[in-house]
């Protein structure tokens, strides 16, 4: 196979692209880096099955040029950054939309009929303890960037029925581990390094989710391609199980060696405007598939930290 990575520089793109070319696929990466890493994938460079593009997804005659000869395309490539919605409200529009746009138009004019696209459990909304399948509604995400994914999956819908597409879909839950630049878990790893003493906690401490460990989505996104065959096919990604944010800081600070670390919560159920503070996925579909994560919420975050505090500290983490 002969892939386009989007985004391939980051977190779950890197990865994604490790194991697409230990799977013997020849891979292209396309990122601008405004995110991504060049560190995520410089190991690649010498494989001859590899290459990589460093470009803007907004810039369309270079992703018409790097769509022309793929057999797939993995749309990677978006915001990492949920909250920053807060500040620039066109970033998910720009960065998700309009981007998502450019890739799906360069395939239909190359002749490139499959994509695969990592949606979120923003697309839900806040529905509390509800538990949320794949054909659950309405869907009212409450985020912009839960508002671009949800229109991302509109528009590949409506590409795959009218040129003929096929798309896999996956909704994922909080995806943790090696590389990752955001999220809670680094948060306190960055927090409790300028202050081993006191760990300032986003709400207070009881927001619960499912939390995936990147080898176990990358397993995940493989998984669905290769064994389901509709034309848009779409499936949450998550653990059976939750972990609350003050579980989450304990494990930090327990994997980091500390004691008597004070917690101080900033206080509302929510760490900020946005954030959906309980997440339940079903993941009846995927299980039944065959595919269920090997980790639950607490190892994958455990493990996370260990990856991120390592001997070798990532670049991430900084």
């Amino acid at each position: 196979m002969r892939a386009l990575v989007t985004g391939g520089a980051g977190f779950i793109g890197s990865h994604l692209i490790d194991k697409l070319i230990v799977n013997g696929s020849h891979v292209t990466a396309y990122d601008n880096l405004s995110s991504g890493l060049r560190e995520n994938i410089s190991h690649n460079f010498r494989n001859s099955r590899f290459r990589f593009i460093e470009a803007d997804l907004l810039e369309v005659e270079n992703v018409k040029k790097a769509v022309r000869g793929c057999d797939m395309v993995f749309h990677m490539a978006s915001n990492p950054d949920i909250s920053k919605g807060m500040i620039q409200t066109d970033l998910d529009l720009k960065q998700g939309v309009l981007t998502l746009y450019n890739v799906l138009e360069s395939m239909r004019l190359a002749g490139v009929k499959k994509i695969f696209f990592p949606s979120g459990s923003g697309v839900y909304g806040d529905v509390g303890t509800t538990p949320t399948d794949e054909c659950f509604g309405p869907l009212l995400p409450i985020s912009l960037y839960g508002t671009s994914k949800l229109a991302c999956e509109a528009l590949i819908n409506a590409f795959c029925h009218m040129f003929d597409m096929q798309a896999w879909i996956a909704r994922l839950a909080n995806i943790v581990g090696a590389r990752q630049t955001h999220g809670v878990v680094l948060d306190f790893i960055r927090k409790l390094r300028q202050n081993p003493d006191e760990l300032e906690v986003l709400g207070d401490g009881t927001q619960s989710k499912s939390y995936v460990h990147v080898s176990d989505c990358v397993e995940a996104i493989m998984f669905i391609i290769d064994h389901s065959a509709d034309r848009v096919n779409i499936f949450n990604v998550a653990s059976s199980d939750y972990v609350k944010v003050t579980s989450i800081a304990r494990i930090v600070v327990e994997e980091m060696g500390l004691g008597n670390v004070r917690f101080r919560y900033t206080g509302g159920s929510r760490g900020w405007k946005g954030d959906v503070p309980k997440v339940r996925m079903d993941v009846s579909k995927i299980n039944a598939l065959g595919w269920k994560s090997s980790m639950t919420s607490e190892e994958a975050v455990r493990l996370a930290v260990n990856e991120l505090q390592g001997p070798n500290p990532l670049s991430s983490v900084r």
